[in-house]
């Protein structure tokens, strides 16, 4: 099975451009953006395929003070044709300021008999002019057209006036040639800026006492601009981010965290300990309760005060420093307040640490989607799909929380996730999941265990963690949802994955996966960060998806 795209150029060129042929995406052609003059306010695209073809398409403008949003008069997800068929994308300008807007049109290609998830961000740019300011090119329409070699084709019909296309031709021509000139241009001025940026850095240091001098600034300068100079005097050895990446997400020592947690400390005479629900290397995981402590005024009262709790702590035999990881850990959602989230509720820093968070009935999602399997009222009963969708829901309004609040997850998936018996969700930090889940994590030769297989391209190379790279790992969540708690890229080794993500592979459709749900999965694993949908998106789509499956079943 096989798919091919191409683009025949707007600026008269007579070849094609090449997006995808036998499985294979040119990236040059994907990254070329192409004109669009004021007159055309509409784009048709014919295409076709004789596959088996799933597509999602996604539409941006990146001013749209400038230029709408565009639409198109097709649906946004669906497959593609097997019949020559025509759709429209409409790009009109606002009116209310003038300028070239670059739009993108996202296509997202899913073939089921391979793993891999093509995505193309084909870019335009629209002149958006009340004058004639620009010479127009012609009057052309862009289309997507069918070719018997190539089961998708995107191309270019200009107009049959031999003479406007030679002044095409002619124009093209023109605009080709001042293209290279600006790009060496630019060239060169990068040059000048680097080597002068380079100048300054090494003149600033101190020559002679740059031992703490030197450390200090280059700590701050990588943090503010993530670039990495060797001091001049190499006495120092070369920060990275991984190098930092400890220091920067673990505090200084166990003090420091308990004074960060001591307005919400409380006495261990106050917790009883109940059933073990989760268990690793040194890390516990208990139900238990939380009453008032013997020889309270309240004391009479425990039965009506005593409340369900989770319990989280270390084995006797845990380190200093697995003690401070909990603490650290259970400190991500802390002073967080939302109906999807599971903050942190109690702590006893007396000996072992004991970190208490609010009980739900049903646990950790993983564990009862692999397990449980149970339905409201304690009866054993498959999970539907809509259940899927809702749980999928409630993660994206409690990422749409954090998202305002500014906080990055970094480590979304099922397992750290909890339910109760009505499958309400909360998303709870990761405290112990390293040790509880360990073949969810995997140590790349930095001696530090990661999600990798839930890690977004740019956080497995740079560490670069956003609300983006979130997204990633909310497309691998909804995999496991659909499929039960399964392990993602089972078969495929953890030092493979970079390598295998930016080759452009992806998880295949799980069997029993709706075609909504797994174009939503697709679109979270756009390569570059700015091309995945924000949790917003993804919530008014799995509501809307919710909402059909109501009605349906």
């Amino acid at each position: 099975m096989s798919i091919a795209i191409s683009f025949r150029v707007t600026l008269g060129l007579h070849g094609a451009l090449v997006y995808v042929r036998d499985d294979w995406v040119n990236q040059a052609a994907v990254r070329y953006v192409v004109p669009v003059p004021r007159d055309i306010n509409r784009l048709y695209l014919t295409w076709s395929t004789e596959d088996t073809i799933f597509y999602s398409m996604d539409l941006v403008s990146e001013n749209t003070r400038i230029l709408y949003t565009p639409r198109t008069n097709i649906s946004m997800d669906g497959q593609v044709p097997k019949e020559l068929s025509v759709f429209r994308i409409d790009v009109r300008c606002t009116g209310k300021a003038e300028g070239d807007v670059e739009f993108r049109i996202q296509i997202n290609v899913s073939i089921f008999s391979t793993r891999n998830i093509t995505t193309l961000n084909l870019r335009r740019t629209k002149a958006c002019y009340s004058k004639c300011g620009h010479q127009i090119i012609s009057d052309t329409t862009e289309i997507l057209c069918s070719r018997p070699e190539y089961p998708v084709v995107l191309g270019r019909i200009p107009q049959a006036d031999n003479n406007q296309n030679a002044s095409i031709h002619h124009h093209s021509s023109s605009i080709f040639y001042i293209g290279i000139g600006c790009l060496f241009g630019l060239i060169i001025l990068v040059t000048l800026v680097g080597g002068l940026l380079r100048f300054l850095s090494v003149k600033t240091e101190d020559p002679v006492n740059g031992s703490d001098a030197s450390s200090t600034g280059l700590l701050a300068h990588t943090m503010a601009n993530s670039m990495y100079n060797k001091p001049a005097n190499g006495q120092h050895q070369r920060i990275d981010f991984i190098s930092l990446h400890p220091e920067i997400t673990i505090m200084s020592d166990t003090e420091t965290l308990k004074a960060k947690l001591q307005d919400i400390g409380i006495e261990k005479c106050r917790i009883t300990f109940g059933d073990i629900l989760l268990e690793g290397t040194f890390g516990r995981v208990y139900q238990g309760t939380l009453a008032p402590c013997p020889g309270s005024e309240t004391e009479s009262q425990s039965q009506t005060c005593e409340k369900e709790v989770l319990i989280k702590t270390i084995a006797d035999h845990g380190s200093e420093k697995q003690k401070e990881i909990l603490l650290n850990d259970s400190c991500l959602l802390q002073g967080l307040s939302h109906k999807n989230l599971l903050p942190i509720m109690h702590v006893a820093l007396e000996g072992i640490p004991i970190v208490l968070f609010p009980f739900l009935k049903l646990g950790n999602l993983k564990k009862f989607l692999k397990d449980g399997r149970i339905g409201p009222g304690d009866k054993h009963q498959a999970v539907s799909t809509k259940d899927l969708v809702h749980l999928a829901i409630q993660v994206t309004h409690g990422m749409m929380y954090l998202g305002k609040r500014k906080v990055v997850h970094k480590d979304l998936a099922t397992r750290n996730c909890v339910i109760d018996e009505n499958y309400n969700l909360k998303i709870t930090d990761n405290a112990l999941s390293r040790d509880i889940f360990p073949s969810d994590y995997h140590c790349l030769g930095d001696n530090e265990n990661r999600p990798v297989k839930w890690m977004a391209v740019e956080s497995l190379v740079d560490r670069q963690f956003t609300s983006a790279s979130d997204v990633w790992a909310f497309g691998v969540l909804l995999w496991e949802l659909v499929t039960f708690g399964h392990t993602p890229y089972m078969d495929l080794d953890p030092f493979e994955m970079v390598n295998y993500l930016r080759s452009g592979y992806r998880m295949s459709q799980p069997h029993n996966c709706p075609d909504e749900l797994f174009s939503l999965m697709a679109c979270c694993w756009a390569l570059m960060p700015q091309d995945r949908p924000k949790f917003s998106q993804l919530c008014a789509a799995l509501t809307d998806f919710h909402r059909a499956l109501g009605i349906y079943i």
